[in-house]
């Protein structure tokens, strides 16, 4: 017996016919609905929109905002005791859900500083 007519006697009829699966469901069947989201509360968008919208226009603005929002976090710490390190706070300032926006702020005025009045910002790093 060859492999062709083993297959073919094995095999049903109804398997070699292809069905468009759109003709394979009837009348009747239930579909998956999409899940619906919820709508997300975010209270903190309005501050979110209006820092990324904050435009730095004025080199003293540009100063005061490279030294009032710091360049690294200043509440991690080593605790030492007699040399030896007993404790370790790790920096919080990635729990500040405004974090991104502030160090993006940071970052335009540091820009603006050295591409629009072409100054030296090594002070700020």
């Amino acid at each position: 017996m060859s492999v062709f007519d083993y297959t073919a006697k094995k095999l049903s009829i109804s398997s070699w016919i292809w069905i468009h699966p759109r003709q394979s469901l009837s009348k009747n069947t239930i579909r998956p609905q999409p899940l619906k989201t919820k709508p997300t509360l975010n209270p903190l968008q309005p501050a979110r929109k209006w820092l990324d919208q904050v435009k730095v226009h004025n080199p003293k603005q540009a100063h005061y905002l490279c030294q009032l929002i710091p360049a690294q976090c200043p509440f991690e710490r080593d605790i030492k005791l007699f040399g030896r390190t007993l404790l370790h706070i790790p920096p919080l300032c990635k729990l500040n859900p405004l974090y991104e926006e502030t160090v993006a702020l940071r970052f335009r005025a540091m820009c603006y500083l050295a591409d629009e009045c072409g100054e030296d910002i090594s002070a700020y790093c």
